[in-house]
Formats: structure tokens, sequence, C-alpha cells
């Protein structure tokens, strides 16, 4: 008689998580406007005298402490606690503060980073950081963008990463120029979106399937004209067989249609903070309704008229020690 030989459960388990089967790999592309995250250090070619201990902001190593350890929490809780695959970050000085940020990151992905230094004249950039295990750098550029008053304002970073088949996906990280100065200011962001455009059709004049996911604070929403005329970004619909190639869908749309935003301005949600991505991402990549604005609980201020949106650093001049005065969106995509 045989004697049967039991292999123990946990060596069956341990087998099937291992190893798994038929399953799609996916990553996380997020983009967070961080409110201002400075050094203590005073740059004398920028105009960053708001964030220095002299200032009566009393912009101290404490404070920028708390800040990276803040924006650090909520980064690491993206993704269900594993933090996303591709960040975008809006408003950063420098380098330097993005390696502050990313060494108190605890997800443990070996993120790398790409960023420029800006022509603005506060030194406010934006930047990106992805996750060195699923994508290679190919190559990188930032995009100057002229106003018509010729004032020197923020670049568009365009960063081109590979996958581990070698398929490039082009990310575009924005931070448009501001609303201040009302109906005048639209003119800039037209400006920004013009080059945007640019730059996109030559890649789709190029290949029509070239694959590209853009994201930031566009300082518009999706339906001002800047958003849907001059980048041509439309509504996103899940219906397979839908996206044309050549056209780019904004992934945040429908959100704003329900009334939905990621910065609160005199009791109005405003969805500044997009992700849009051309036709064969939609179609190919995008995990349908995917995108959201991410707003853990424990960011959210809990009284008041700003109940409910996040807590900022600063409100004004006064200091509250908080987050940021943007909520994240991410969207879930596949290889």
């Amino acid at each position: 008689m045989k004697t049967l030989k039991l292999i123990p459960a946990f060596v069956i388990f341990i087998t099937l998580v291992a190893f798994p089967q038929n399953e799609e790999q996916l990553f996380v592309v997020a983009s967070y406007n961080v409110e201002n995250l400075f050094d203590t250090i005073n740059d004398p070619t920028i105009d960053d005298e708001q964030f220095l201990p002299s200032d009566s902001s009393k912009w101290n190593s404490e404070k920028y402490s708390v800040k990276l350890k803040n924006l650090a929490a909520v980064i690491d809780s993206m993704n269900y606690g594993w933090g996303p695959d591709i960040l975008g970050l809006i408003e950063v000085e420098n380098k330097a503060v993005i390696e502050d940020l990313v060494a108190r990151l605890g997800s443990g992905k070996k993120y790398k980073i790409v960023h420029y230094d800006s022509p603005d004249g506060r030194g406010i950039d934006v930047a990106l950081i992805y996750n060195s295990d699923l994508f290679s750098i190919a190559r990188s550029e930032a995009l100057e963008v002229e106003l018509p008053d010729k004032w020197p304002t923020r670049s568009i970073l365009h960063a081109v990463l590979c996958d581990a088949k070698g398929i490039e996906f082009n990310f575009y990280v924005n931070h448009w120029p501001s609303r201040r100065g009302g109906e005048k200011s639209a003119t800039a962001r037209i400006a920004a979106a013009s080059v945007l455009r640019k730059s996109i059709d030559k890649l789709l004049g190029e290949d029509p399937k070239s694959k590209i996911i853009m994201m930031g604070d566009f300082n518009d929403e999706p339906l001002d004209v800047s958003v849907e005329q001059t980048l041509r970004a439309g509504l996103m619909v899940c219906i397979p067989g839908s996206q044309l190639d050549t056209a780019v869908y904004n992934l945040a749309m429908e959100k704003k249609i329900a009334g939905e935003g990621t910065y609160l301005y005199q009791g109005n949600w405003n969805m500044l903070d997009q992700i849009i991505v051309s036709g064969s991402v939609a179609a190919s990549n995008y995990i349908c309704n995917s995108y959201s604005i991410f707003k853990p609980e424990f960011i959210l201020q809990k009284n008041g008229k700003y109940a409910g949106s996040s807590l900022p650093t600063f409100g004004g001049r006064r200091y509250f020690g908080g987050y940021s005065d943007h909520f994240a969106v991410y969207a879930v995509f596949k290889f």
C-alpha cells in the first residue's frame, strides 16, 4: 500500500501567491499640488523670501520637517498604502526638496526623480517621480511657455519612460499660470495649452498610437477654453471602441460635471487638478472609471466654511501646519 505524501498547506499558499497566473500588471499615476514645498535656505536667484526663518511666516526647519512628514503620509497612503508608481509634483522649489520628500516615503518603492529648474520668478517648479522597478527613463525635456506679457512662468515637464517591454509612455507635468487677474489671465493658460498641444501633436503625427498621459494643476477647469478648446481634451466615455487614437480624453471631466473638485475657492469646488490621456492610452491602458480625487479622512478640515477640504499649510499668512490646499488625483492603468 502506497503512502500519500501530504504537502503542507502553507507551501501551497506561498506557491499561489508568489506565482500569480495571467494577472494584468497595473500602475497608478497620481498628481499632487503640494502647496509651496520650500526649504529654509535663501536662494538669491528667486523670490523665496516668504519661506525663510526671517520672514513673518517664520518658515523654519521644524515647519519644513512637519510639511515633509505630512506630505509623505498622504503619498504613502495612496494606492492602498503602496504609494503611486508615477507622481507628478506641483509647487516644489528645487530638486533638494524633492529628494527630502522621497527620503521620507515609506512604501519601499525605488523612486527616481525628473526635474528641471523653472524660469518662474518665485522658483516654483514641477517634477516627476517614478517607480524605477517598473519604468526606466528614456529622455526628458522642459517645454518653455512664453506668455503674451513675456512674464516668466513654469515650464511643462515632458518625461519619456519605458516599461519592461520597452514601450514608451510620454508623461507631461503641468502647472499653468494662476488665475490671479481674473478673465485677463485666461490668455496665459491658453498659451500654456498651445505649447502642450503642439508637443503632443508632434508625437501623434509621428505615431497616432503614442501613449501620452498629461497631469497637473491646470489652473483651469475641464470646460474652460484652454483645456476643452485649445488642448481639445474631451469627455472620456468608457465604451470599448469609442476612443479615437488622435483624440485626447480628460479623465476629470465627468467628476467636474458631477460637481466635484480638488480646490475649494469662495465656497465653490474647482477641478483644477486633472489627468488627460491620449486615445491609445484611453483604449488600451486606462482602467475605466478609476480616476479619483484622493481625500483621506485624516487630511480633511472638519469645521467651518472650509469643512471637507484639505487642511493647508497656510491659509493666507496664517500657519495651520497641514498638508496642501489641493487634493491629489490619481488613476489606474494597465501595461
